[in-house]
């Protein structure tokens, strides 16, 4: 039993508040505090605290916890066979259509969904950084927005096949898998580098013309590279993706998951969408970057 606060006091350099509180003998007995006397009147009638007030008993938390000044209440549950995202987007639902708070009360959802919230900010802002730098390095090599478009037009075909495998193992987007997403931005575009690098060396160092047998051509002496990069690396990581459920998996699994079905896809579809594109789109770019680079060397 205290009250408010009335005052405050400086010691050392620190603020304190100070309170009224009944001593223990009081606080034991309704009727002792019923009988404090809060004022003696002029004609000596003394006031009493039952005169002007009622006493009662309440229940009320038997501790206060306290956050950046403010009262606050935990509530914790452990998530069990269920994603933490679509748990807690479920819970906001939910109370937001069944719980009515009083005036000064409100709801944050914290602990580990604050935390994951806060990592998937960041690897969002690294993704995009990713991304803007490949597309500098491309530019800055190629010097055509033509050739750096067709080459960061395979990174999508890449997460088609992420997107897809997740989905039928784990059905889970986490910081893990978002990490494994930044990784195929690296990964897809080297297959399109590849590719596009090596018709444009048939066509400086082989007299090559741009036609459609040249793209073939270019297409089937890069076929058996790009292949065996992505079946290495996607045998590299099958163990990881078998250890679903084991101990030490649940950082490694989705990012081997998203990689695996990332490599698949953008191998298979980089064969068919990058020399479509190159041919349809890329001559006027392949022959000025040819051009460029002969007048430097003449140079």
């Amino acid at each position: 039993m205290k009250s408010p606060s009335y005052a405050q006091v400086i010691e050392d350099t620190r603020l304190y508040d100070v309170f009224f509180q009944f001593d223990e003998n009081s606080r034991g007995s309704m009727e002792k505090m019923e009988e404090t006397v809060l004022k003696v009147m002029p004609d000596g009638r003394k006031v009493r605290l039952k005169d002007v007030a009622d006493v009662y008993e309440t229940a009320g938390p038997n501790e206060i916890n306290r956050e950046n000044s403010q009262r606050r209440i935990v509530i914790s549950a452990n998530v069990n066979k269920r994603d933490l995202g679509s748990l807690v987007e479920e819970v906001q639902t939910k109370v937001k259509s069944k719980v009515v708070l009083p005036e000064g009360y409100y709801v944050i959802y914290g602990g580990q969904f604050e935390s994951q919230q806060n990592a998937t900010q960041k690897i969002a802002l690294f993704g995009l950084i990713s991304i803007l730098g490949i597309a500098l390095v491309l530019f800055s090599h190629f010097r055509s927005t033509t050739i750096m478009a067709q080459i960061m037009a395979t990174i999508p075909l890449a997460f088609i096949g992420g997107i897809l495998l997740l989905y039928l193992t784990d059905k889970t987007i986490t910081v893990a898998s978002l990490v494994g997403f930044i990784t195929l931005c690296g990964v897809a575009s080297r297959n399109g580098i590849m590719m596009i690098s090596h018709y444009l060396h048939l066509m400086k160092f082989e007299n090559e013309t741009f036609n459609k047998e040249m793209i073939i051509r270019g297409s089937q002496e890069r076929l058996v590279p790009v292949m065996m990069t992505a079946c290495v690396a996607s045998l590299a990581l099958l163990p990881l993706v078998f250890a679903k459920g084991q101990p030490g998996s649940e950082v490694l699994y989705p990012v081997a998951v998203v990689i695996v079905g990332g490599l698949i896809s953008s191998t298979i579809l980089d064969i068919i969408i990058t020399p479509t594109l190159f041919f349809r789109f890329g001559r006027t770019s392949a022959e000025h970057y040819i051009n460029d680079n002969n007048k430097k060397e003449e140079i």
